[in-house]
């Protein structure tokens, strides 16, 4: 996501970085190459020239200060990437919940957006919480709405409140108060309301959404708009403000609005936090919205946190704790914990998404690397590595030749497809070296890297921080 903006704005400060002493002029240059990344980005003409005209402000304001600075560029990044977190929603805003349960929580958004799934979605990531979420089916407009509500409800293992079959289309005004009526009869901690939308703001529309939202008074009302319209989000934004109003902005589709406009112009026209964000296809791909995260991605600095902590579900505690005290042991990293690691990293979804979370994702080099990325290669590595003996596993260096040959024959690869592998982690297990030398990413389970570089990367190339490409810069510094 957001690619094009994060190589917009990498191109401007890499100009930037290459000045000494940053003038007046050099802030204005880059002001004007910021404002070109926004409007390619599809961030709205209004939204624009205000974020412009306070960076501008603040640069100029600060330019004695950033004078003094070692790396002047550094200080002009840095408001930069304040003032993209402030036009995001400034701090993460999370549910308010009722002081007496249940919560309601009401969607509301056009036909299109994937409210319904988005409803599966929300319900499922409140449940992984612990808490008792009752989905409310009160969208009897699109045909089928009902229908595919209650088969997510059914994957997710969340109870749906529906219309009784052959009662004609209902009211969803009566559906929305007797959901609200089961929940509390039945010790639902959580009512999330599906409603209608249109293929584009009408009357209909509105005065059914703001009946169900005056019948149930929700504790949050939230507009769920499709991150890839563009522009026209701010208008269908505003229209829904004015006609029903809402509390904060759940962004769908994220992974497939590769400008970013949306997520820029909702959150600065409507001073409406975005709560949360939907970035895939699968019912897990839901997280809140984390405005310094998305800051951090645009600039080309990655999302380690998010990463970090998708890595700590995949990986068990007792693992991680394993793995740290090898690392400060100084044993050596094997195969049998690279296959620990990569069957962890297989819980974590995407291999690509999860390297987009990576500084520097979006660069050329990385961008070709993370598009050439099978996610099918963790299976085949895992096949690999499977049909070792655990005496192989231990000790990589006694595979020889007939040795080879035998694993490729038992996991159906070929043996040119094991000695890359064997390469591969020969490169991760110095990188392991590398991280317990105080070179690694803070905050990531000790192995999961050691896993990104040798199983997934062609090359096992990570920046900053693995694979011969680091080794050959390490090299470099120690012959200074």
């Amino acid at each position: 996501m957001f690619e094009s903006l994060s190589e917009r704005f990498s191109s401007a400060f890499a100009t930037l970085r290459g000045k000494g002493r940053i003038s007046e002029s050099d802030i204005e240059a880059i002001c004007d190459e910021i404002r070109l990344a926004l409007l390619d980005g599809d961030v709205a003409l209004t939204v624009v020239n205000g974020f412009i005209n306070r960076i501008k402000q603040r640069s100029l304001a600060a330019l004695p200060e950033i004078r003094k600075s070692t790396n002047q560029s550094q200080e002009i990044y840095s408001i930069v990437n304040a003032e993209l977190v402030e036009i995001l929603g400034g701090p993460a805003r999370r549910i308010r919940f009722a002081k007496n349960p249940p919560t309601v929580i009401m969607l509301a958004g056009l036909q299109g957006s994937g409210k319904t799934t988005l409803a599966g979605k929300l319900a499922l990531f409140l449940k992984d919480q612990g808490n008792t979420p009752l989905l409310v089916a009160a969208d009897l407009q699109r045909p089928n709405a009902v229908t595919q509500l209650g088969v997510l409800a059914e994957s997710i293992g969340v109870k749906l409140h529906a219309p009784q079959p052959g009662n004609g289309v209902g009211d969803p005004v009566e559906v929305a108060m007797s959901g609200i009526a089961f929940a509390k009869s039945n010790f639902y901690n959580i009512v999330i309301v599906d409603t209608a939308g249109r293929l584009g703001v009408d009357e209909e529309l509105m005065t059914q959404a703001k009946n169900i939202k005056a019948a149930i008074n929700p504790n949050e009302t939230l507009f769920v708009v499709d991150a890839m319209i563009g522009q026209d989000a701010i208008r269908t934004a505003q229209a829904f403000e004015d006609g029903v109003g809402f509390d904060a902005v759940v962004l769908t589709k994220l992974d497939g609005d590769a400008k970013g406009g949306a997520a820029l112009s909702i959150a600065e026209s409507t001073k409406k936090a975005i709560l949360f964000a939907s970035s895939g296809e699968k019912l897990s791909d839901f997280d809140y919205f984390y405005p310094d995260r998305m800051a951090s991605r645009i600039l080309g600095l990655g999302d380690i946190a998010t990463l970090a902590e998708q890595a700590k579900k995949a990986i068990d505690e007792g693992s991680a704790k394993r793995m740290e005290e090898k690392l400060i042991s100084g044993e050596d990293f094997t195969l049998e914990d690279f296959l620990e690691q990569l069957q962890a990293m297989r819980k974590m979804g995407s291999m690509s998404k999860l390297l987009e979370m990576l500084p520097g994702a979006n660069s050329a080099a990385m961008r070709k690397q993370i598009d050439a990325v099978d996610d099918d290669e963790l299976v085949r590595t895992q096949a690999i590595v499977q049909s070792m003996t655990p005496k192989e596993r231990q000790n990589p260096k006694i595979l020889n030749g007939s040795r080879r040959l035998r694993i490729a024959k038992g996991s159906g690869r070929t043996v040119t497809e094991v000695n890359r592998l064997i390469d591969r982690f020969t490169a991760a297990q110095k990188m392991m070296k590398q991280m317990r030398n105080g070179g690694g990413f803070p905050g990531m389970p000790g192995g999961l890297m050691g896993g990104l570089a040798g199983g997934v990367l062609p090359g096992g190339v990570l920046p900053g921080g693995g694979g011969r490409h680091v080794h050959k810069k390490k090299a470099k510094k120690k012959r200074r």
